[in-house]
């Protein structure tokens, strides 16, 4: 009995936080105007493993991209360190509190890969630091697009960010040897500001079609009450068609070539999207070729979705990593700043550079292009665009 109520406790605690959480989320103001800024701060944070040499690389560009509004004040590169396994081991914190303090000093992120301690490894069992800042800055829409114009692919993905399995999954219990619980956790304002991002991009970008996904046959609470949310908000978007379908088919689904297609935007859980998104960057190279959104109200993080790669850097290869997907999100980045023009051509380089001229090649090995080799071809192709 002392088990279950100590479980008991638990989880009343975790009630209460989600109570105090969905209060913040009604007091949210509007999303942040970059144009009312006089200076607009960008946080370079490079990360562990292949991220501090990949997020250089993708500095540089934006930097060349953004030389007459750095020049003018108008923004500003800031690097900041400290995010690194080491470091956050050292303080048993997934973000250390002065590093976390600096970054919420920025508008922007530009976030390099971190490495997440598994079982077995030498680090303590210390929280996702991407999990964490998107908690800590209330990142709540991931949003990734993955393109193939080829084989008719454009589709957007919105993944919930703060909630779902991963908002708890470090706060489960292990009742005793034989009994271990996780929670997930969905509520009405955090499902609602989601959907209706995917449905306003929808209509603004004429896409004119959200597709929900869960499973909420099965998962029933949780996933039901996403669904539900998705129900109200179909209403105010009369113009949009929508549809919804279960995690488990839709994996199947996307990979049907007479089915894809139809596919535009997709708003999906925290734990569904990252599975989903992973299997739909494939069709563009990998997730090596992807990067990532992460938008709240007041910051916004942008970062490849890869992870740290380690391995690289211990075999010297570090400066080898492919910094595409990283640029990629340097295009959401210039996007999101409403610096459209620059985005354009970030995108069409990066396009002319990895997909059809080539004419250097990222292996992650000494036969292959190094970052900065890749990031000098870029920078020239913009020129000469």
């Amino acid at each position: 009995m002392d088990r279950i109520e100590a479980a008991k406790e638990h989880f009343g605690k975790l009630i209460e936080e989600q109570f105090i959480r969905i209060e913040k989320m009604k007091e949210e103001k509007d999303f942040i105007d970059y144009n009312a800024l006089d200076k607009v701060i960008i946080g370079v944070v490079g990360g562990d493993g292949i991220g501090p040499y990949i997020t250089s690389q993708a500095q540089r560009v934006l930097e060349f991209l953004l030389d007459d509004e750095v020049k003018a004040g108008k923004v500003e590169f800031r690097t900041i360190d400290g995010l690194t396994i080491e470091n956050r081991a050292e303080h048993n914190k997934a973000i250390p509190d002065d590093v976390l303090a600096e970054i919420k000093k920025c508008h922007i992120i530009l976030k390099g890969p971190t490495t997440t301690p598994r079982a077995g490894d030498p680090w303590p069992n210390i929280e996702s630091a991407n999990v964490a800042m998107r908690k800590e800055l209330d990142l709540f829409a991931n949003v990734r697009p993955v393109k193939v114009p080829e084989e008719g692919i454009d589709w957007m993905f919105y993944r919930e960010n703060t909630e779902g399995a991963y908002a708890l999954g470090s706060k489960g219990v292990k009742v005793n040897e034989d009994l271990s619980i996780d929670f997930t956790v969905t509520t009405h304002e955090g499902s609602h500001r989601i959907i209706k991002s995917a449905f306003e991009y929808a209509k603004k970008s004429g896409k004119n079609k959200v597709t929900v996904v869960t499973k909420a046959n099965v998962v029933k609470a949780t996933d039901g009450k996403f669904l539900d949310v998705a129900k109200e908000i179909a209403k105010d978007y009369p113009e949009v068609e929508w549809d919804d379908w279960y995690i488990d088919i839709m994996t199947a689904k996307l990979i049907d070539p007479k089915r894809r297609t139809n596919f535009k935007v997709m708003v999906l859980p925290n734990l569904y999207g990252d599975i989903l998104t992973d299997e739909a960057a494939e069709f563009q190279g990998g997730v090596g070729t992807a990067g990532s959104a992460n938008i709240g109200k007041r910051y916004a993080m942008f970062e490849a979705i890869h992870g740290s790669a380690p391995r690289m850097v211990e075999e010297g290869r570090g400066k080898y990593a492919d910094p595409s997907s990283i640029m990629r999100a340097g295009v959401m980045l210039l996007e999101h700043m409403g610096k459209i023009q620059q985005a354009e051509a970030l995108a069409n380089a990066l396009d002319r550079c990895g997909v059809y001229e080539k004419k250097f090649v990222i292996t992650g090995r000494e036969d292959g292009a190094t970052g900065a080799e890749y990031a000098d071809y870029v920078m020239e192709t913009l020129e000469n665009l």
